[in-house]
């Protein structure tokens, strides 16, 4: 609830620079920062004129003497739609768990990254459609994956995977299109390390959580003294991954002056920090991505032309969850394997009835909401499998989606992830059904063709027969 256009942040937080340090970053943001020393303060504020406009909470997770579970619970009995971010120098999963048992929204960790900080703020007042669904919680335990290990069998996302694949070698720019969430910084880092340059750093920047007026400074870096406030010389972060990848994520959001810059260092590999007398010869590997359509923000003279060609020279679209849920059992299962190694979580199932409801779900959040869904199921399960009862947030929107009609179930005990009846009702063709157990079989497997043949009880060669006759592209099945 931004009053005045400013929302209201409160630090609780005991340390002087750290609080400081916070509230320099939130008025980067457009934040109004409020401070409170201990719980008990906090609580006290909450009663306050500012206290009542508050628009998040920012806790630091060690204070001496006191509780943060406790005084989490205690907010959210006075406020409980009131969002409360986490910090900590523990860069614990385990901290992350109990935190969220208690109510927290999101975590981060010391020290804070201006970027990370400032998304975390920006989404703790966004209006968001997965009402009650966990936050980017669960970026914490995210670990870069190969490209075999993608999980996904839907063609159209294979044939994205086998481009990427390929493009990965060359020093090409590739530019990746998909809703928010499908999976784009994935696949970026897929590229990233099957690419020579893997042992060099990639570096993750979201233009879109950058103020307009620092994006150059963020970017490119500045000299001290080159601008109001610039105590301290400042290397951008095209600099910091000299020798390696940049991933600019939502490119579309950059304004046309940083536009130019980057168009720059696209062309002549310079980059010119702000106040510089001369720019620095950078050698880096650029990987952009957007939630946008990019080609109908330059007709519509929002983004440079010359740019988005530069860019443009290998192209990626990543299909959302939506328009592949036979993915989506093999998703879970990997997504609860990798849940399983964190900290206070141990290993679950997952029942054919909650498959069945989370592939008639429409994932407006695509695979992130769906990670972000089964690692709060997990968190507060208390069986051995997760069922309908573990996704209440998701059951409530799918009745509300669907009230007075009967969703076209996609999942049954006989074909996990297949569908078997047209829109009609009709029974599909057996080829279709076929093609899709195989691509299933594929995802499932990661690609290991021969295991693949033993599951499906099947010869190699007949397998390759039959992604020949079925229609499939071995190169990107």
């Amino acid at each position: 609830m931004a009053h005045n256009g400013m929302p209201l942040l409160m630090l609780i937080d005991d340390e002087p620079a750290q609080r400081r340090l916070v509230a320099a970053l939130a008025t980067r943001a457009g934040w109004r920062t409020v401070f409170a020393n201990d719980g008990e303060t906090a609580i006290a504020m909450l009663g306050t004129q500012d206290g009542m406009r508050l628009d998040a909470i920012l806790l630091d997770h060690w204070i001496p003497d006191f509780d943060a579970g406790k005084l989490i619970s205690d907010i959210k009995e006075r406020r409980p739609a009131l969002p409360i971010l986490i910090l900590t120098a523990h860069n614990s999963v385990a901290v992350a768990v109990e935190a969220m048992r208690a109510g927290a929204t999101d975590f981060l960790s010391k020290p804070i990254a201006p970027d990370r900080l400032l998304s975390a703020l920006h989404a703790s007042i966004s209006a968001a459609p997965d009402v009650g669904e966990l936050r980017p919680l669960t970026e914490k335990m995210s670990t870069p994956l190969a490209f075999e290990e993608i999980i996904g069998s839907a063609p159209q996302f294979r044939t994205a995977l086998a481009i990427a694949a390929k493009a990965a070698r060359a020093r090409i720019p590739v530019l990746i299109e998909g809703e928010s969430g499908v999976g784009k910084e994935v696949i970026a880092q897929a590229i990233h390390a099957a690419s020579p340059r893997f042992k060099h750093p990639m570096v993750a920047v979201n233009c879109g959580a950058i103020p307009v007026n620092l994006v150059e400074s963020e970017l490119f870096g500045h000299e001290r003294g080159a601008f109001t406030g610039a105590f301290e010389r400042q290397v951008g972060r095209f600099i910091d991954a000299d020798g390696g990848t940049i991933f600019l994520d939502e490119i579309g959001e950059l304004p046309m002056d940083a536009q130019v810059k980057l168009l720059r260092v696209l062309e002549n590999g310079e980059a010119q920090p702000i106040g510089a007398r001369m720019p620095k010869h950078v050698d880096v590997r650029v990987i952009a991505a957007t939630n946008r359509k990019l080609q109908d923000e330059v007709e519509a003279g929002r983004f440079r032309e010359d740019l988005y060609y530069r860019l443009n020279v290998v192209q990626l679209t990543i299909p959302p969850l939506r328009e592949r849920t036979g993915d989506i059992p093999a998703l879970c299962r990997h997504l609860l394997a990798r849940i399983a190694t964190q900290p206070g979580l141990h290993s679950l199932g997952i029942t054919a009835e909650a498959l069945n409801l989370l592939m008639t779900h429409r994932w407006p959040g695509n695979v992130r909401q769906l990670q972000n869904a089964l690692f709060r199921a997990a968190v507060l399960c208390d069986g051995d499998a997760l069922t309908p009862a573990d996704f209440p947030q998701i059951a409530a929107q799918i009745e509300a989606m669907h009230k007075g009609s009967t969703p076209n179930a996609s999942y049954s005990d006989q074909g996990i992830g297949i569908t078997l009846y047209e829109a009609d009702g009709n029974i599909r063709a057996l080829a279709d059904i076929e093609a899709d157990v195989v691509r299933l079989a594929i995802g499932h497997y990661r690609g290991r063709m021969t295991e693949v043949a033993r599951r499906l009880g099947i010869g190699r060669s007949t397998l390759y027969r039959k992604l020949a006759e079925l229609g499939i592209d071995s190169s990107a099945a």
